[in-house]
């Protein structure tokens, strides 16, 4: 019995970690991927947690004051951007207190978005990728 007991555990844990996999969740699902922005090679992120009928502000600063940072540009969950660099700047505005915020570029416009909208899967994931604005 004690032995059907482990087998049962290592199998329970075996899916969990298959289904996380599978799902992308966390840092180890992060979607950084090569892409081209304008013909150059870049590395992307794609727009993710935005609610339905919403979208992810593209900002003049890593700030979300209209009038010290007026916004510019709207993407949509599954949009991809290229990722210029990283910062830290307001915490976002869902109340999360995540303050890393992206400079991305869609090829003909540069701005910034809270790094929490991004499928990057967080500062471990992309720190060593990306430089610092």
């Amino acid at each position: 019995m004690t032995r059907l007991r482990a087998l049962t555990a290592v199998g329970i844990a075996l899916t969990a970690t298959a289904s996380a996999v599978l799902a992308g969740a966390g840092p180890a699902g992060a979607a950084i991927h090569s892409c081209s922005i304008s013909g150059d090679p870049a590395l992307c992120a794609n727009v993710t947690g935005i609610d339905a009928g919403s979208y992810l502000a593209v900002r003049t600063a890593p700030r979300y004051g209209a009038s010290e940072s007026p916004v510019f540009g709207h993407h949509h969950n599954g949009d991809e951007l290229g990722l210029i660099c990283w910062t830290t700047g307001d915490p976002d505005a869902d109340g999360h207190g995540y303050r890393y915020w992206m400079q991305v570029s869609t090829g003909s416009v540069n701005g910034f978005v809270n790094d929490w909208y991004l499928d990057t899967g967080g500062p471990n994931t992309w720190k060593s990728r990306i430089p610092q604005c």
